[in-house]
């Protein structure tokens, strides 16, 4: 399998895995890059429609999946999709107070600053990143200059140990490195964001991984 963040490759896994695994390479790539032609029409596809629909059949994840469905279906020309990479550039890529960093380190770095600064990027999680994906002898994609620490590429490695990991090794990476931190983030987006999709995107994770450690610890017991 691959995603837009991280190398990986492809291996017989169980249907429940693959599903898990197939959601989180999709949040994944939607915080990887901006959305252009392929990836509107791959997310509007008959196929992508019957994800929608039945991701949607789970009420903690409906309102914010129609929310998507919704500003997918307002993609019709070249000025919404340049209008929605504006908002991803501005969220996602510009470093100010009206950003919101997808980085790990941000959220979760213990080292103090001084007053009014943010954690600098390539710091402790970033290296910590990058020693997982060392030893799951993956890498970021070079067309990828982010941190390792990025969003994407933490979703993409999730994805990666839902087929390669036990449950008791996923439950512990997922624990430590990305719930801990979704809620600030989801946060920071809402406050920031003046746009509906990637509130809605970012909402759909913070559910979706809250959901997933709930099975996976329910699995444990």
């Amino acid at each position: 399998m691959s995603t837009d963040a991280v190398n990986t490759e492809s291996v017989e896994i169980n249907p429940v895995d693959q599903v898990r695994s197939t959601i989180y390479q999709l949040l994944s790539s939607l915080f990887a890059k901006e959305i252009d032609h392929k990836t509107l029409h791959d997310l509007t596809s008959e196929q992508a429609k019957h994800f929608w629909a039945q991701l949607s059949s789970e009420a903690a994840f409906k309102a914010d999946v129609d929310i998507l469905v919704a500003e997918l279906a307002k993609l019709n020309s070249d000025k919404a999709l340049l209008e929605l990479a504006a908002d991803y550039c501005g969220l996602f890529l510009v470093g100010t107070k009206y950003s919101a960093s997808p980085y790990a380190s941000l959220y979760l770095d213990s080292k103090p600053t001084a007053k009014g600064e943010e954690p600098l990027l390539f710091g402790e999680q970033h290296q910590q990143m990058t020693q997982f994906l060392k030893q799951s002898q993956l890498q970021v994609q070079s067309e990828f200059p982010e941190p390792a620490d990025h969003l994407a590429v933490i979703l993409a490695y999730v994805a990666h140990l839902c087929i390669h990991n036990n449950d008791a090794e996923q439950l512990s990476f997922i624990e430590a490195n990305l719930a801990n931190w979704l809620n600030n983030f989801v946060a920071k987006v809402t406050e920031v964001d003046s746009g509906n999709f990637y509130q809605a995107l970012a909402r759909l994770t913070h559910a979706w991984v809250k959901s997933d450690v709930e099975w996976l610890a329910s699995e444990l017991s």
